[in-house]
């Protein structure tokens, strides 16, 4: 088990890695359904915002803390040497890249401007192409490409969670229902690209079979299992739940995006676990 700075670090992976996609994808929501929503819309806005500024906190923690990694302890936080080579390594870039593009939603969603959060959200997911698996494999190009759709699709998915959590309680329930089928409609052609693009990833970067019986294959087989079961509520929403909300009865469509929130946080970490200790090359 990890400890010390490899712990911390991992957490404040996980927390900007759920922040970071879910403020990302708020621009992308608003962008798409917000003329529907006359009544949430400044709330989801709002929330962006704040989501966008917490994202900063932990991804800037999280840059600190490699600091912290590389010096094997915690005191590495504080050592403008070891900060210094940090932000020297592809590692700075990431979080420049970041820092930027989650400075561009937060500014986009305060004053309105969906392109400058579209394009800070495009940038801060482009980062994660900056380091890790994708940075290395011969096929770099495909991967980075494949990453970025994907992980837009993501934040896509991410965040529109607690806009449609808002919607199904302040907007008025034909309303509601409008927004929960348009949005179901729309991801019932997207959020599939998700599977697929990690299919497309995992082809590109696990060299063998013999990956899926090492931790790194069991954790993605971890994720594609939860995959499967986010599937199952997605499909629940759009033909049981979501169709409810017309007639009021919002709370299981509520208690389901809740648990669609829980399971891809988890997901997500188990992501911050997997590019933190684990390579495909090494399983």
């Amino acid at each position: 088990m990890p400890e010390g700075p490899d712990a911390l670090s991992v957490a404040f992976r996980a927390v900007s890695f759920v922040l970071l996609l879910n403020a990302a994808g708020i621009p992308i929501f608003i962008a798409v359904f917000g003329h529907l929503l006359p009544d949430s819309l400044p709330a989801i806005a709002k929330l962006g915002w704040g989501l966008a500024i917490g994202a900063l906190v932990f991804v800037a923690g999280h840059h600190a803390l490699e600091g912290a990694r590389m010096a094997g302890e915690m005191g590495g936080v504080v050592d403008p040497a070891m900060q210094a080579m940090t932000l020297r390594s592809s590692e700075g870039a990431v979080f420049g890249l970041r820092m930027v593009g989650l400075v561009l939603i937060a500014v986009g969603l305060r004053r309105g401007a969906l392109a400058v959060g579209i394009t800070g959200a495009i940038l801060a997911t482009a980062a994660f192409t900056l380091t890790g698996h994708t940075s290395v494999t011969p096929y770099r190009p495909a991967a980075a490409a494949l990453l970025t759709f994907h992980l837009l699709v993501v934040a896509f998915w991410l965040g529109s969670l607690w806009p449609l959590y808002l919607v199904a309680g302040r907007e008025p329930p034909h309303r509601a229902a409008h927004v929960i089928d348009a949005f179901s409609r729309v991801a019932a052609w997207v959020v599939p690209v998700i599977l697929l693009a990690g299919v497309g990833l995992t082809v590109l970067l696990v060299p063998s079979w013999a990956v899926f019986r090492q931790p790194y294959g069991q954790l993605l087989l971890a994720k594609v299992a939860l995959f499967a079961v986010l599937m199952a509520l997605a499909t629940l929403n759009k033909w049981t739940f979501g169709p409810a909300c017309a007639k009021g009865r919002t709370r299981a469509f509520k208690q389901a995006l809740a648990i669609e929130y829980v399971l891809i946080c988890i997901v997500l970490a188990i992501t911050a676990t997997l590019t933190t200790f684990y390579s495909p090359e090494a399983a």
